[in-house]
């Protein structure tokens, strides 16, 4: 019969952390809970409330299965010491549930992990030398609400084949953002996942980089470098669901600990998931910890908070008798409301420089609005309205779209009800919808003229923007994350014609105030034409105290519009700043050049230019002075 050296005594956790954990109010169980090495060994806690016996094993001592058993405290945590434990081994928790069964579990708080399909934790001291001050002292500016905010949505994995992981790709993506002139990068959740082919958003390692790009370091390295670039850095993060895998959270001590136990709260019937018992003091302390271990960890400049919409509603996607009614009868989650307002007031707290940003689907009320307020507190929006009406409107066929004008102009009724991002994202270029090319009717000239006449609605419109990897090269197939982008593609014309029209796109939002400083103030837009339906023609202005006037004209249509009249607030010259029909960007290089404006009344102005509207074309105006 084996006879096991007990581990250490690991020092005692104070009061103040049991009483916040069990409280719900605890965001740094990173610095209480996990493995904590040190010169000459580590100490290991984890929360287990219902494990009959807990222990740990791993390659110091080769995994027997009571050679470090682990102590039973308060709060159903369980810790212990192992002298000689070192940075890099692996480890797991061997748990014995309430009916006997025994578990073998990767660390929860684990800050490191095996390279999948492996499973282990691994013992892992997160210093690091940042070169960041001058961006961290700096970055609010960058990223209040009437700055230019234009981000560039990343899965690292199949952005470019480097060896060398997170360290090679730093160098390659801050080259590309500076040539493209995006302001920040947004990455798919870089957070350990088992499976690939869930792009990060089936996640196991809150607290661990996934191990298929490095080390944690590896990872600090690319944002640190990105930060000394200029370019900030999001994180996409899901607090909505986690996956039913072995060595993962589900079932984590025999019980569902961190899982509603009743499928109809607890299992997501569209991703086959675990949904996290929001109800549960502990389990909002994991998620707020997480959530500002990597905002303070990895200097993250933001959280995009996935799936907001499933976490708001015990319905969502269930059919009736397939949910439970809250207290009050609703079909809100009030749990998950008020985790979502903690997480906010506690990221805004703690880095009132940073931002959150919601992908929330539906109309709830006040996810940007101040939780003092009773909204969730949110940075920002994903308008997800605004993309699917946008591409529903511009997959008719241009003869067709005189019928759905109404798609173009019913953003602006709601488009100041909170502070917006529009998103073309990951999810639009997936799951049998085709690239944003192909979604585009015609021929393959049609097809690039209309790529290049959404991204410049979506550069006029007011909201952020966000664009998915690959979309500025005018890919032609769906994006595959077991694949490369088609970077061959900056060879061929049109296709560099496109990426060069995103780059100037980013620059003319960023050096135009016009642009950007009012993206959330209702007086930052005015229309002149909306309802010019006969010929799928709008126009109309982006404006800013102190600055001159934008103004944007789309032409939905491949028919030029000649001796086309608009009204205009400032009378004199007018120049045509750029245009998706320029020559350069692949256009026919039809221009309008020496724009003078005549007393002619039109569009509730006394002055008006007359123009000439390319095919399927997005053109900027401004006062010549």
């Amino acid at each position: 019969m084996e006879n096991p050296a007990p581990s250490d005594t690991p020092p005692p956790i104070g009061e103040l952390d049991l009483w916040r954990f069990n409280e719900g109010s605890h965001d740094g169980l990173a610095h209480v809970l996990g493995a904590h090495v040190d010169s000459d060994g580590c100490t290991f806690r984890v929360w287990a409330p219902a494990a009959t016996s807990v222990s740990v094993i791993g390659d110091f001592n080769d995994w027997r299965p009571s050679a470090a058993p682990l102590k039973g405290c308060n709060a159903g945590i369980w810790s212990g010491r192992v002298s000689g434990a070192r940075q890099g081994q692996r480890y797991k928790y061997r748990i014995t549930g309430p009916d006997g069964t025994v578990l073998e579990k990767a660390d929860p708080l684990g800050f490191a992990a095996e390279e999948p399909p492996l499973t282990a934790s691994r013992i892992w001291d997160l210093d690091y030398t940042w070169g960041d001050d001058e961006w961290m002292a700096t970055r609010a500016a960058r990223n209040r609400h009437d700055a230019a905010i234009s981000i560039y949505e990343v899965h690292l994995g199949s952005w470019r084949y480097e060896p060398g992981g997170f360290r090679a790709l730093a160098h390659q993506l801050a080259d590309h953002l500076a040539f493209m002139g995006f302001t920040h990068v947004e990455l798919l959740p870089v957070m350990e996942h088992p499976f690939y082919g869930s792009w990060g958003y089936q996640t196991t390692g809150y607290f661990a980089p996934t191990a298929r790009y490095g080390s944690p370091q590896d990872l600090m390295y690319l944002i640190d470098l990105l930060h000394q670039r200029g370019f900030g850095v999001l994180l996409d993060w899901v607090p909505s669901h986690f996956p039913t895998d072995a060595h993962g959270l589900a079932q984590f001590d025999g019980t569902h600990l961190y899982e509603h136990a009743d499928p109809r709260l607890g299992f997501h019937p569209d991703w086959q998931s675990a949904i996290f018992n929001y109800d549960r003091h502990e389990v909002r302390s994991f998620l707020l910890s997480s959530a500002r271990f990597w905002m303070e960890q990895y200097h993250a400049d933001g959280l995009r908070v996935d799936a907001v919409a499933s976490m708001l509603y015990r319905d969502y996607s269930r059919s009736d008798g397939e949910w439970i009614p809250n207290e009050h009868g609703g079909r809100e989650n009030l749990g998950a409301v008020a985790l979502l307002q903690e997480l906010n007031r506690r990221v805004y707290l703690h880095h009132p420089d940073a931002m959150t940003v919601a992908e929330e689907s539906t109309a709830w009320p006040g996810v940007t609005r101040s939780t003092d307020s009773d909204g969730l507190g949110f940075g920002f929006k994903w308008d997800m309205g605004w993309m699917n009406d946008t591409l529903n409107y511009l997959g008719n066929d241009p003869i067709h779209r005189r019928w759905h004008h109404d798609e173009l102009t019913f953003r602006i009724v709601y488009a100041f009800n909170e502070n917006f991002v529009l998103p073309l994202s990951h999810d639009e270029v997936v799951h049998g919808k085709g690239s944003l090319l192909t979604r585009q009717p015609g021929d393959r000239w049609q097809q690039l003229a209309g790529l290049r006449l959404l991204f410049g609605y979506q550069y006029g419109q007011p909201g952020k923007k966000l664009l998915f990897m690959g979309s500025e090269l005018a890919m032609e197939s769906e994006w595959n994350h077991e694949e490369e982008l088609p970077w061959g593609l900056l060879n061929e014309p049109g296709n560099a014609g496109v990426t060069e029209w995103v780059a100037r796109l980013n620059r003319l939002y960023r050096d135009e105030p016009s642009l950007h400083v009012a993206d959330t103030d209702p007086a930052g837009f005015a229309w002149l034409i909306g309802d010019d339906a006969e010929n799928s023609v709008i126009a109309f202005l982006r404006l800013a105290d102190g600055h001159r006037p934008v103004l944007v004209v789309c032409n939905f249509t491949p028919v030029p519009r000649h001796e086309y009249r608009v009204g205009v607030p400032v009378p004199g010259q007018w120049i045509e700043v750029t245009s998706s029909d320029e020559l350069s960007f692949g256009g026919t290089g039809t221009t309008n050049i020496d724009v003078q404006t005549t007393e002619v009344p039109a569009h509730g102005h006394e002055n008006s230019i007359v123009i000439t509207l390319p095919p399927l074309a997005v053109a900027y105006f401004a006062p010549a002075s």
